[in-house]
């Protein structure tokens, strides 16, 4: 697999605008990143402009918190692939986790699973800064338990994103089949590297043409 058929080539800040996510579109389908990873305001546009190119559209869900209630997620879930999306990736219930409430925090997962069955994957968010190891390991357990596709590092709106340890760390606790994606930092094809020898299948960076350029961004996603 080529390198930019492993990044979601992203956009996610709240000043974004139609002119930027025109820019992040042809950008992807020049240089067919796997996808483009937008907020969900945008997936209509997103959608309409990479039609019939071989990229997909992903979107964020209760992000960057993820204390949104599981029903508003579910929505927005169905509301965004209903829009074009064919990727969505979720934020847990992070407080929920850190109470010991896993019944919670899987149902929350259980329900973005449900609403994208059989129209697009769920990458589940575990925002890795904010959680010790043992937590990190349940957030990941539940993930999988609840049917999720993807278990992923970060939003990289908090006060870290991907570190070497945590993708391995998080593919040794999926196992082979689950994706791991790096987010949050990823700002050179060094990175890259290092993050796909520990276990990282997806990479997700606003920083994707300067990654298959080979030069090195200052982007903080």
């Amino acid at each position: 697999m080529g390198l930019a058929k492993m990044i979601d080539h992203t956009a996610l800040k709240p000043e974004t605008t139609k002119e930027a996510i025109l820019k992040l579109t042809a950008e992807a389908k020049q240089y067919q990143f796997a996808s483009v990873c937008v907020n969900p305001y945008w997936v209509s546009l997103a959608a309409k402009e990479l039609a019939g190119t071989g990229v997909d559209i992903c979107t964020v869900i209760g992000f960057p918190l993820g204390a949104n209630t599981a029903e508003t997620k579910a929505f927005e879930a169905a509301d965004a692939i209903a829009k074009g999306a064919t990727e969505v990736d979720m934020v847990i219930n992070i407080g929920a986790l850190k109470d010991q409430e896993d019944a919670i925090v899987e149902a929350d997962i259980r329900g973005v699973v449900a609403a994208a069955k059989g129209k697009a994957l769920v990458k589940v968010i575990i925002e890795t800064c904010l959680l010790t190891e043992e937590e990190k390991v349940r957030a990941c357990v539940l993930s999988v338990k609840a049917g999720a596709d993807f278990v992923k590092t970060s939003t990289g709106f908090s006060t870290g994103g991907a570190t070497v340890a945590d993708i391995a760390l998080m593919r040794q606790t999926v196992g082979p089949t689950i994706g791991v994606k790096a987010s949050g930092g990823v700002r050179s094809k060094a990175d890259v590297e290092a993050l796909v020898a520990a276990g990282a299948t997806r990479i997700g960076a606003s920083s994707g043409v300067a990654i298959v350029s080979g030069e090195v961004s200052q982007s903080d996603y």
